[in-house]
């Protein structure tokens, strides 16, 4: 069994984020050792959840590094839709993907994906909610619990999170089993 404690991934943070899809994802990384970055739009700064849990950014935005890092997560709420407007954060999962470096995202954090253009032809899910969007952008929506294409985990709210944290550290396990 591979051993995750040499990795390091991120997860985006802005305020009114759903609190459930961004310490669930970053428990579970903890837990096989990975170590887990917040980034927000400045370091230091306490973000808080959509119920209130706080969350305090490691680094900020501008700090954002593909090749310091081996994946990325976004959850959702009502944060992706700040996060997507800074061109740090898009131009980041830009390089992430082209990198092809495990994308997790759950939720409305397609959003995130829509504005940083790495979307078309993909197949994908979130919250029914943005599917018009999600397809607009160029992807192929399904309406299940995870769907991976590549090195994109997609999931659509909290109640798939053990399933969709599980596909996602395989596939971590998978790219970085070299």
């Amino acid at each position: 069994m591979m051993n995750l404690s040499k990795l390091k991934v991120v997860n985006l943070v802005h305020h009114s984020y759903e609190d459930l899809e961004l310490w669930y994802p970053v428990i579970r990384l903890r837990e096989e050792g990975v170590t887990v970055h917040l980034a927000g739009e400045e370091a230091k700064t306490q973000y808080y959840g959509k119920h209130g849990v706080p969350a305090t950014a490691d680094i900020g935005f501008s700090e954002l590094s593909p090749e310091e890092y081996h994946g990325v997560l976004i959850p959702g709420g009502w944060a992706p839709d700040k996060l997507r407007r800074y061109k740090q954060v898009t131009e980041f999962i830009r390089m992430m993907n082209e990198g092809g470096k495990p994308i997790g995202e759950i939720c409305h954090a397609g959003w995130v994906l829509i504005s940083a253009n790495v979307l078309k032809g993909k197949r994908v899910t979130s919250t029914p909610a943005i599917k018009d969007d999600m397809e607009n952008a160029g992807a192929i929506w399904a309406d299940e619990a995870v769907i991976i294409d590549k090195n994109l985990v997609s999931s659509r709210r909290p109640i798939d999170l053990p399933i969709y944290m599980k596909y996602y550290i395989n596939m971590l396990k998978k790219h970085y089993d070299k």
